[in-house]
């Protein structure tokens, strides 16, 4: 392996991206996640182009809008029973259960700002973006397509495989 020094994105990144279209629903974008094990993907509208990135963190930051925009209906309020009388609209929310596709999509969830990387980007470049940037995946590009992605996991793999 070459020095730590020497490492470019192509080298440790991963040429095999879970992509995601902007029409996904959430729903699917979570089984989408959950059955590659990864924590997030670059998102790509119609078109076929780069339009942001999408993390578990953007679902989870976004369910309380979805709460808000089914507004009073409460698919668990079985399991409260008799409570809803006694409580208010902000004491019921942890309560909401939703457990169908209320039809939000990614587009509605992403993160517009995308943060690249050219495929010849060095390993310290990547880490001094990473920090800064407070990310946890640079989306790695080739002539303004996407070849790989880069995470925080394959940047510690990168220095344990050096470290031996």
């Amino acid at each position: 392996m070459k020095a730590l020094e020497k490492l470019t994105a192509k080298d440790v990144m991963n040429p095999d991206v879970v992509l995601v279209h902007d029409d996904m629903t959430v729903h699917e974008l979570a089984a989408k996640l959950t059955e590659h094990g990864i924590s997030g993907a670059p998102v790509l509208d119609r078109d076929g182009l780069l339009v942001g990135v999408v993390s578990l963190s953007d679902i989870v930051a976004n369910d309380g809008h979805r709460s808000a925009i089914r507004g009073g209906e409460h698919v668990g309020d079985f399991f409260l029973q008799g409570w809803e009388d006694e409580l208010d609209e902000t004491e019921l929310r942890p309560f909401h259960v939703v457990d169908d596709d209320d039809g939000m999509t990614v587009a509605d969830i992403l993160t517009s700002v995308i943060y690249t990387v050219d495929e010849s980007t060095d390993i310290a470049t990547m880490a001094d973006t990473m920090i800064q940037g407070r990310i946890h995946r640079l989306v790695v590009t080739r002539d303004g397509g996407v070849v790989g992605i880069v995470s925080t996991l394959d940047m510690l793999k990168a220095l344990r495989s050096l470290a031996d």
